[in-house]
């Protein structure tokens, strides 16, 4: 029976060229040469050409004929440029989980070598494109390097709204329409990386004998049964702000209650020390409420509390004092509503995803980082082991669903922001949408066009 040290050392693809990967590495799967050759580019501030289109094959054998397009690869995969060490000594500066995402405009300031002139004041370097001289990166803690927990895209300042006498009438339109800016399509080309490797698709094959129980034991932890909070309004009944926001007190209470019961039925609950206990979850709990909204309790969220947020009318003063922080939280919930109702994420897959933001060794005053850790990468594993064993046809849905872990964690962040009196037309906001996304996907619109209904202010 293969042990998980089998497991972790089981050749993997590397998204950059194809070729053995042998771990986690600035937060994408990749090889050792591919690790190396973006931490020299970062570090010593390359600035490459393509002789040809930009569009260069990377393989195990081409990746080193076009650095440029190496480079831009490593950057669309999402590897992290802000986990290397500004020293460039081995190590990165944290450890954690999934690409990051950058926009288009972020990946050519690196390219063209403006953010390096920018942060450092240095000349530009220009390299020739005869490739690279050393495909061996300095040693390394491995598997362990990994990207920043909160996503590191870009927002467009064409987002914000002035807080002038059209706020309102913009903040309606929002609610309705609810079009996708440009930096809300996260980077599609990052989950492409298939198509551009000339890599063979993945073929059906056994799950590993250790990944079934272990997920298993994670979905028996779970509470999947329906929330018990009442959310049913009699028909004419008008909610006020209050009612409103202790309805959405008693949910959090409910939702809370479930996550700690949930830790305490995890499989290597008796492992972690109280202290480790206690810290992560007082540093995660709002991401894995928010996690749990968005999965299996998404029936409930946006259907029985979309019904009750409806019968709310915000007053002109709330509207107008809507902060563009609740526009930018608003708009981000929005994205991954229709993500996650498009990844049509598995009880299993949520699972190990709940499993893997919940151990966050990057978090502070932890005892036990090592351990950590390795329960992160175990579950890493598992979470992979399934996904591409349960959907063998869908190369690109693992890294789409870690994918959605820093944005979770961001968006948590996000909404600690959020004044409390404002969560009532927040919530009125980002579900009268999302329901409506709903109903346009199933009579077949695009949830993106302007849709003709009433504005949830009225």
């Amino acid at each position: 029976m293969d042990t998980w040290e089998d497991v972790a050392a089981d050749p993997r693809v590397c998204l950059i060229c194809g070729d053995r990967a042998t771990g986690l590495h600035y937060g994408i799967i990749s090889c050792e040469g591919c690790k190396g050759f973006f931490k020299r580019s970062i570090c010593n501030k390359r600035v490459y050409r393509c002789s040809r289109d930009k569009n260069c094959e990377m393989s195990r054998k081409q990746r080193n004929r076009c650095q440029y397009c190496r480079l831009l690869k490593c950057l669309q995969m999402g590897m992290n440029r802000k986990a290397i060490r500004e020293d460039g000594m081995p190590g990165g500066r944290n450890k954690s989980i999934g690409p990051v995402q950058i926009t288009d405009d972020e990946i050519e300031r690196i390219m063209s070598g403006q953010e390096f002139k920018e942060e450092a004041s240095l000349p530009e370097h220009s390299w020739s494109n005869n490739g690279d001289s050393s495909d061996h990166s300095s040693p390394s803690n491995g598997a362990s390097e990994g990207n920043q927990p909160s996503p590191a895209s870009t927002l467009s300042s064409n987002r914000s709204v002035e807080m002038n006498g059209g706020y309102t009438a913009a903040l309606r339109d929002q609610y309705i329409n609810t079009p996708m800016n440009t930096p809300y399509q996260l980077l599609p080309h990052l989950f492409s990386y298939h198509a551009q490797s000339g890599l063979l698709p993945p073929q059906p094959r056994s799950l590993y004998p250790q990944s079934h129980p272990l997920v298993l034991q994670l979905v028996a932890a779970e509470d999947l049964a329906p929330l018990a909070t009442p959310m049913l309004i009699e028909d004419g009944y008008k909610v006020t702000q209050v009612e409103l926001f202790a309805l959405l007190c008693r949910l959090a209470d409910e939702l809370l209650f479930r996550q700690i019961s949930w830790i305490k039925k995890l499989p290597f609950f008796c492992e972690l020390s109280i202290e480790d206990y206690t810290c992560l979850l007082s540093s995660t709990w709002q991401e894995l409420i928010l996690l749990s909204c968005l999965t299996i309790y998404s029936a409930q969220i946006f259907g029985d509390l979309a019904d009750v947020t409806a019968k709310y009318t915000p007053s002109d003063d709330e509207l107008q004092g809507f902060s563009e922080n609740g526009m930018e939280v608003m708009e981000r919930l929005i994205y991954l509503f229709r993500k996650f109702h498009q990844l049509k994420v598995s009880n299993e897959e949520y699972a190990c995803m709940k499993a893997i933001n919940f151990l966050n060794q990057d978090i502070r005053g932890l005892t036990n980082i090592s351990q950590l850790e390795q329960l992160n990468k175990r579950y890493w594993y598992v979470c992979q082991d399934y996904t591409e064993y349960k959907y063998p046809h869908q190369p690109k849905r693992f890294p789409e669903i870690m994918m959605c872990l820093p944005e979770i964690r961001f968006m948590a962040g996000k909404l600690v922001n959020v004044p409390l009196e404002q969560l009532p037309l927040l919530f009125k906001a980002v579900l009268h949408s999302c329901k409506s996304s709903l109903i346009s996907y199933r009579t077949g619109s695009s949830p993106c066009l302007t849709s003709t209904g009433t504005s949830p202010g009225n």
